[in-house]
């Protein structure tokens, strides 16, 4: 019955809303949905695009302390919390451009951009432009770089779930536990971080922070852009928010890329997609493993993977019984050993930093892995970007809650990958506990009016294994699927592969999609 009413008001303001919008707006405000979607909120993004499409965008100078100078221009733009509640509270959302480099002739529109978390800030991609990447001059020349922060990060009414402060303590304990005692502090820990992000953001926000939600802002700035269809780059998280988009508004797709593809079946949708990145980030580190162990005359910590992962061991209890400077114990040598799993660009400077240490620097180490507890703004970024992902994955999909599960399926996997399996399972615990409803994720798939998305995917991922780009490939017909083969770098598109760079370019530039689908070599490997 309070659907029905929610629907019955709303239809019909919606209805004087679309009507007074002119002509494009009610074009492009009105698209064909699949039949599952919700109503009332289909109802309620429509009302706010077409109140987003008269106002558009005041754009002016960024602020100063936004770190972003001019050409940049920053602005806002208005959605609802919840969508099934148009004209109830809103929240402003940040936005900035740089404005295209080409003639108005060359000119496509605008080009949308998220880095990915959930939690991250696009907010620095149209620097791109005015800084004349190399990668992205022939683009910049045809669209606007656009860059937002999604509702709750950064600029745009940011949650918190815990004392920035508290969250950049350290040493905090082992993620691997030594004992029973050990697995209950931690799910204490992750209970309480799930009641901090209650009481920090309120229900009234707090479930209102999915995925869905924010697809539905992207198309409430794509309309105050006055653009009729989005252009769009996501990469890793980004990806699922462009799928997403895809199947709710396919009709609102002019060109769409996605790179470093999370598998979006509903059934991965948090958990299982955790535990199949604990598998991929033991794989990835093997790799880097072997690359230290081929440059041993530089690096100096074993010719062998199996000498190298001695040598990491050693390192880790021997941080744990001593934390180096009293701060760095096992999990902030996580932290920081962890990008060489994510990115092939940051395996010389850790393998360059663990050697120091091992020469006898340990300062270098210090200043890599430990938290700052002076840098007031870069943790109150560092807690924000850390509850926005607990909110959008917790909110977002049904998680088990049997303590019994997380344990049996952690421990198994624990055994043969220990890298990363119980530092992820404690970031994600929360999850078990949380206390707003959790949602049914979108059935991601094709609907009519899609258009061909540009799929781009390297072999080794870590952060979102290869299956997610085939799994996504097979769910968006007429899509194209490039391999970056032998690779494992997360994020593609920004990396040098003139395979991958000139297909990028040739998609954004003329809609061109090869026939089938590309395999590419990978990109050049990295030396010391």
């Amino acid at each position: 019955m309070r659907r029905t009413i929610v629907l019955v008001s709303t239809g019909a303001l919606v209805a004087g809303a679309i009507a007074a919008a002119p002509a494009a707006t009610a074009h492009t405000t009105r698209p064909s949905r699949p039949a599952a979607v919700s109503v009332p909120e289909q109802v309620g993004e429509a009302v706010a695009a077409a109140a987003a499409w008269r106002t558009g965008v005041a754009w002016a100078d960024c602020p100063a302390d936004w770190g972003l100078a001019a050409p940049v221009q920053c602005g806002w733009v208005t959605v609802p919390v919840d969508y099934r509640k148009p004209f109830g509270a809103t929240i402003e959302l940040a936005v900035d451009r740089a404005v295209s480099t080409g003639t108005k002739a060359e000119h496509q529109g605008a080009l949308l951009y998220n880095p990915g978390g959930p939690g991250g800030s696009g907010l620095r991609f149209p620097v791109r432009s005015t800084t004349s990447a190399a990668l992205w001059t022939k683009t910049a020349k045809a669209y606007d770089f656009v860059g937002f922060d999604p509702r709750g990060v950064g600029h745009s009414a940011p949650i918190s779930c815990q004392d920035p402060a508290e969250y950049a303590k350290a040493p905090k304990a082992d993620p691997v536990p030594d004992s029973d005692a050990d697995k209950q502090a931690q799910r204490k820990l992750a209970a309480e971080y799930a009641a901090g992000c209650l009481e920090r953001t309120g229900a009234a926000m707090l479930s209102q922070m999915t995925t869905p939600n924010t697809a539905r802002d992207l198309d409430v700035i794509r309309a105050a852009l006055r653009q009729d269809r989005l252009n769009y780059l996501g990469v890793s998280y980004g990806t699922y928010l462009g799928s997403v988009y895809a199947t709710l508004f396919p009709a609102h797709v002019r060109r769409m890329i996605i790179d470093s593809v999370v598998n979006p079946a509903r059934d991965q949708i948090w958990y299982q997609n955790n535990l199949d990145q604990d598998i991929a980030f033991q794989n990835r580190w093997a790799d880097w493993q072997a690359w230290v162990a081929k440059y041993d005359s530089v690096y100096h910590l074993g010719t062998t993977v199996a000498q190298v992962e001695a040598r990491w061991e050693a390192l880790r209890a021997s941080a744990k019984a001593h934390p180096i400077g009293g701060v760095v114990g096992p999990n902030e040598l996580l932290g920081f050993f962890q990008n060489a799993p994510y990115y092939d660009s940051t395996w010389a400077t850790v393998a360059g930093v663990w050697s120091q240490y091992e020469a006898g620097d340990t300062q270098a180490l210090l200043d890599a892995a430990a938290p700052d507890p002076s840098d007031t703004a870069g943790n109150t970024t560092g807690e924000n970007g850390n509850a926005v992902y607990s909110a959008v994955e917790c909110t977002d999909a049904k998680w088990p809650t049997s303590w019994q599960k997380w344990d049996r399926d952690n421990t198994a996997l624990n055994a043969k990958y220990p890298f990363l399996t119980w530092s992820n399972a404690w970031f994600n615990l929360p999850c078990a506990t949380w206390p707003v409803r959790q949602q049914t994720p979108v059935d991601v798939r094709s609907h009519r009016g899609l258009p061909g998305v540009l799929i781009v995917q390297s072999t080794n991922d870590a952060a979102t294994p290869y299956s997610g780009a085939v799994e996504t490939h097979r769910r968006l017909a007429g899509s194209r699927l490039i391999t970056e083969q032998g690779a494992g770098s997360h994020g593609v598109t920004n990396l040098v592969n003139a395979c991958i760079n000139s297909r990028v370019d040739d998609y954004l530039l003329h809609g061109t999609l090869d026939r089938h689908d590309v395999v590419c070599g990978p990109h050049a490997a990295p030396v010391p």
